[in-house]
């Protein structure tokens, strides 16, 4: 297995100009963005490809009313959505889901918001089994899809926006490398580290990508299904927050420290 690569936070290279003038009179270097142009051409590349086969998917579909079909924002879009979709989709159960993945596995790679809202859609339309199994896959493609994305040009983005986070996460991971896959669950079933990060982080301190792929597609599956069941009483969910009350997240944190035991055992033989 690969030694972790070492983060180094360049604070001077993404400091201010020297050019520019404080309030206090200094002279100040303005923030340089963290891509070169050869990886901003690559993202751009990766999006205009997703974004056409996006395009393509919703050009073939069969025609419906396309000033409906608009991403969430609130519950109250996703109840319209929900009330417009729901003949379509039995109608043309094929292409909808069609429709839906590309989606769904578009937004979650480009850390586009609003997944949330397409989990409980899927529930509200599909069931908890068919729609779990939906949004389980969808969410685990997503997620592969930005950690390869992250791979190639997310080393710069993750250290700018939180270089303090990557380095607490690099030495947590340094700690558990043999019982890594425990550790990834443990953080897939919890919210300790938001999902965004730990996609774009995972590659660049070296987590390899069959953990990462398990951790994910096993991991994700209780707090989805807590989403996707919540969907089928949609008109009387009145806050995303309601999802997550203090006894869900009780129940999240308790399935996560009884993935951790093993680590925690291991630690103990270790010290005697």
């Amino acid at each position: 297995m690969a030694a972790p690569r070492s983060v180094v936070v360049e604070t001077g290279s993404w400091g201010l100009d020297q050019d520019a003038e404080s309030p206090s009179g200094k002279k100040l270097k303005p923030e340089k963005f963290p891509l070169s142009r050869w990886e901003f051409a690559a993202a751009l590349g990766v999006f205009l490809v997703f974004s056409t086969g996006l395009l393509c998917v919703y050009l073939t579909m069969p025609a419906a009313e396309y000033e409906m079909l608009k991403l969430p924002r609130t519950l109250a879009d996703l109840r319209l959505l929900k009330d417009h979709l729901v003949t379509y989709a039995q109608v043309n159960p094929a292409k909808f889901i069609l429709g839906y993945c590309s989606t769904y596995i578009f937004m979650q790679t480009f850390m586009i918001p609003g997944t949330i809202f397409m989990s409980l859609l899927a529930g509200a339309l599909f069931g908890v089994i068919k729609g779990l199994l939906l949004v389980v896959f969808n969410a685990t493609a997503g997620a592969s899809s930005c950690y390869f994305l992250s791979k190639l040009i997310g080393r710069p983005i993750v250290t700018w926006l939180w270089p303090e986070k990557l380095k607490f996460f690099q030495a947590e991971i340094a700690k558990r490398r043999e019982k890594l896959l425990n550790y990834m669950l443990f953080l897939r079933v919890t919210p300790t580290l938001p999902n965004l990060f730990i996609n774009l982080a995972s590659p660049i301190v070296d987590i390899p990508f069959q953990i990462f792929f398990l951790a994910t597609v096993i991991g994700l599956v209780p707090a989805s299904y807590i989403t996707v069941r919540a969907g089928l009483a949609l008109g009387e969910l009145k806050s995303v927050k309601d999802l997550y009350d203090f006894k869900t997240l009780a129940i999240l944190f308790l399935i996560g420290s009884v993935l951790l035991i093993p680590t925690i055992l291991k630690r103990k033989r270790v010290y005697e």
